[in-house]
């Protein structure tokens, strides 16, 4: 069953658990990796602690809300097991949920979900657009659809962490990654879920070359055209390093926020980054200018 895309709105909204976030400005995901081997940042957070203290200042910083992980998906990354993936996450989801702003979590196992969301998880996140099954059967797909009400974020990653960029995409990544995202998009609103509960992402470096991933940033519009808002991963990601010639992820902060900046102008509505300070500064002057145009084009 193919379920036709929702209409585009003046005021979009992406509906979670406790929020329905307004996206009629851009927001900007905070990134919380509770893991020892994350590309970027691997090992900074190793407790709840220092988890819940860098959520704090991600949200000084201007975060509209943080996104909580506790599995790496850089590529090569061995699988965490279940219990141990728990263990990481839930104690900070459920401090998380506290500060007052929208708690995403970051995994592709439905039994992580189905806890997060139980502890006031908001939005799951996955890099699998909830294609896994769990240990007792039942679906990443099911999980999200028995909410009420969560937001999901549905990424496509071409193979796996293991081998995606082994052996990346051929050809035109494009109307691939589109028409992916339209059938995952279609399967979870054929289970009832409100399309105002679902964001796409189009999944920067996962299995994709550096070319790819540019074209995916300049036809955002043919993304955008399933009418679902869009939200941008490219902080820090090697495709940055590759362009700017910067081998060490966490010194790719300008190339990041240009990155930014790009799809917020060219229709994303949510950027997922890891130095949120500059970016929110960057957005502030790119909404200033727009608010400027805007008022000088209105009769």
């Amino acid at each position: 069953m193919h379920t036709a895309p929702p209409s585009a709105s003046p005021t979009p909204v992406w509906q979670t658990s406790r929020f329905r976030i307004d996206l009629s400005r851009p927001r900007v995901m905070g990134i919380v990796n509770v893991t020892p081997d994350s590309f970027s940042d691997g090992g900074a957070l190793t407790d709840c602690d220092a988890a819940l203290r860098h959520a704090e200042a991600l949200l000084r910083d201007g975060a509209d809300m943080l996104d909580i992980g506790g599995e790496s998906t850089r590529p090569g990354a061995p699988p965490v097991p279940l219990e141990e993936e728990l263990a990481r996450v839930l104690p900070v989801v459920r401090e998380a949920v506290r500060l007052g702003v929208p708690i995403s979590v970051d995994t592709y196992k439905p039994e992580v979900m189905a806890a997060c969301l139980d502890a006031g998880a908001d939005i799951i996140n996955d890099v699998w657009a909830l294609r896994r099954t769990g240990a007792d059967g039942r679906t990443a797909e099911a999980v999200v659809a028995a909410h009420p009400t969560c937001g999901v974020c549905l990424m496509h990653m071409y193979r796996q962490p293991q081998d995606m960029q082994v052996r990346p995409m051929e050809g035109d990544a494009v109307p691939v990654v589109r028409d992916f995202l339209a059938e995952r998009a279609a399967s979870l609103r054929a289970r009832g879920v409100a399309p105002e509960r679902i964001v796409l992402d189009y999944g920067i470096g996962f299995g994709k070359t550096v070319e790819q991933n540019l074209d995916l940033l300049a036809r955002q519009d043919e993304l955008l055209a399933l009418g679902y808002p869009l939200l941008a991963g490219w902080s820090r990601k090697s495709t940055l390093g590759r362009i700017t010639g910067v081998d060490v992820a966490r010194e790719r902060v300008g190339a990041s926020v240009a990155a930014a900046l790009l799809a917020v102008e060219r229709g994303a509505r949510i950027v997922r980054v890891h130095d949120v300070a500059p970016t929110v500064q960057a957005l502030k002057v790119w909404l200033a200018l727009n608010q400027r145009e805007n008022r000088r084009e209105s009769p």
